[in-house]
């Protein structure tokens, strides 16, 4: 009796189709993500670093495309400079941008630069919520949320650095 009840062993599940990208990785094939904020006196500095989470080689040459987003992330009309010149005293985040070859796993650098500063009485001050990010021109972009937001003041600017391996 128990011989039929048993019946044939079931086939095990089959094995799911393989993806271009590891789970949780942009189409891309690279990942942005945004490092911690760093405040000195009107001052802002943040790093961001790019992986490349896919499967393949990844080359990036130049600097990140970037836009603030405010809290519905929705475009602020910010001037971007390539370089810390808009911003600050050009340092050594300033070197000229390169072709960085990522293998899998690897990661480059950039860094976004900004000032509170309130320069006029009668304008508001800005706060974006969001940084939207894109590794370069015509690329995807991916949206970060900056600790504290990105307080431009009145300035009405931000600057990038090129993408590079520090």
């Amino acid at each position: 009796m128990l011989a039929a009840c048993t019946g044939p062993e079931p086939s095990p599940p089959p094995e799911p189709a393989p993806t271009s990208e590891p789970a949780g990785c942009p189409e891309s094939g690279v990942e942005i993500t945004a490092g911690q904020v760093d405040t000195a006196m009107f001052s802002r500095a943040m790093g961001i670093v790019m992986t490349n989470c896919g499967t393949g080689e990844y080359t990036v040459n130049g600097f990140p495309v970037v836009r603030v987003l405010d809290a519905d992330q929705q475009p602020l009309d910010i001037a971007v400079g390539n370089g810390s010149r808009p911003v600050s005293a050009p340092d050594s985040y300033d070197a000229p941008p390169e072709p960085v070859t990522l293998r899998p796993g690897e990661q480059v650098t950039a860094r976004v630069l900004w000032r509170n500063e309130v320069t006029s009485s009668t304008e508001a001050a800005v706060t974006g919520r969001y940084l939207e990010i894109a590794p370069a021109e015509g690329e995807p972009a991916q949206v970060v949320e900056p600790d504290g937001g990105v307080d431009l003041g009145t300035t009405g600017r931000l600057a990038v650095n090129a993408w590079a391996v520090r």
